[in-house]
C-alpha cells in the first residue's frame, strides 16, 4: 500500500457503514421475531378491492401486454425529456428548439416504424389476412 494515504479521514465512513449494517440487521431481526404469522385458510387467496376471486390468479399473459408496457415506458420517458426542455426553453434558444425538433422527429419515426411492423396491433391474425389480400 501507498504510505502517503491517510486512513484517519476514512474512519467516519467506516463508522457509518457499521451503523447502517446494525440498523438494517436490527430492523430485519425485530420484524422477524415480532411480526405476525397467519396460518388461516384464506391467507393464500388473492384479495383485490373487496372482490372475491372467481378463478386462478395465475393466468398466462401474452407478450403484447409486455410490449405495450415497454412502449409506454419508453414514450413516457421521452415526454419527461420534452417537459424538462420546455422548462428551460428560454435558456436553450433556437439551437435547443432545433434539437428538440430533431428529437421529436426521431420519436415519430420510431412510432411509425412500430406501427408499420405491427407491434401496436393486438390482432396479428387480421394483420396477416390484410397482407394476403394485398398480394
Amino acid at each position: 500500500m501507498d504510505p502517503s494515504i491517510n486512513f484517519s479521514i476514512l474512519w467516519p465512513v467506516a463508522v457509518y457503514v457499521v451503523l447502517v449494517v446494525i440498523v438494517v440487521g436490527g430492523m430485519l431481526g425485530i420484524s422477524y421475531f415480532l411480526g405476525e404469522r397467519h396460518k388461516g385458510a384464506s391467507t393464500d387467496i388473492p384479495y383485490e378491492s373487496g372482490i372475491q376471486p372467481t378463478g386462478s390468479a395465475r393466468i398466462r399473459v401474452t407478450a403484447q401486454f409486455y410490449l405495450m408496457a415497454i412502449f409506454f415506458v419508453i414514450f413516457d420517458l421521452e415526454a419527461a425529456f420534452i417537459f424538462t426542455w420546455a422548462v428551460g426553453i428560454r435558456a436553450n434558444g433556437w439551437l435547443g428548439y432545433i434539437e428538440i425538433l430533431i428529437f421529436i422527429v426521431v420519436l415519430m419515426a420510431a412510432l411509425a416504424y412500430l406501427w408499420r411492423q405491427g407491434a401496436l396491433d393486438w390482432q396479428p391474425e387480421r394483420r396477416q389476412g390484410r397482407r394476403d389480400q394485398t398480394k
